[in-house]
């Protein structure tokens, strides 16, 4: 059976599972994979840059903002702005309540802040970040996750019907598979990335 869209997807997990009555919860079991794969996987294919304002002390990222790699300020020449602590930054500004060019950011909750606090000028910034994983639905049949790896889509999706199933026993295989997968996926991608030391993550099964 081929296995490159969503309802490939829900068609092949039903026959793994043998089962013709799970119509309305194949898609959660997918919904639910798709959430671990947002908190686990950081892979090439996920970075993405985006221009973002910052004309305030707080600005919003992009919409499936996950995790920033690096910020900055399109000056000329550039600003890279530093990451610090939220606990680093309230120092520096409790220090001086200066305005200016930002040169500091931190993360409040999904806010980026940045200190020094924006003066009467909108800066254009240029964010590169981990994106979430694009959600598969009806009408979005594929994404690059299940174009490159269908089978950590396979079993991450099985592994979240065995708690719905009471099938502790195939949780453990299926887990342990999904988890070679994953560290398979990993260190290809960091390969393709040029680093050659790559050390092995084992994730227990909750």
């Amino acid at each position: 059976m081929a296995l490159t869209t969503y309802t490939e997807l829900k068609a092949s997990v039903a026959d793994w599972l043998n089962r013709d009555d799970l119509t309305s919860a194949i898609p959660d079991f997918i919904t639910l994979a798709e959430a671990e794969f947002q908190r686990s996987i950081r892979h090439r294919k996920m970075i993405t840059r985006s221009d973002v304002t910052i004309d305030s002390r707080y600005s919003d990222p992009p919409a499936d903002w996950m995790q920033t790699v690096s910020l900055v300020i399109n000056t000329n020449p550039v600003t890279p702005l530093i990451y610090v602590t939220s606990e680093w930054l309230n120092k520096m500004r409790n220090d001086s309540g200066a305005t200016g060019t930002p040169e500091y950011y931190t993360h409040i909750g999904d806010e980026i802040e940045a200190y020094p606090a924006p003066d009467s000028s909108s800066y254009t910034a240029e964010l590169v970040y981990y994106a979430q994983v694009p959600v598969l639905s009806d009408s979005n049949a594929s994404n690059w996750l299940l174009a490159l790896s269908p089978d950590i889509y396979l079993y991450g999706t099985l592994i979240q019907s065995a708690p719905y199933l009471r099938d502790d026993e195939r949780l453990v295989t299926w887990g342990a598979i999904y988890n070679k997968l994953i560290d398979d996926m990993n260190v290809s991608d960091q390969r393709t990335r040029g680093q050659t030391s790559v050390t092995m993550r084992t994730r227990a099964l909750q």
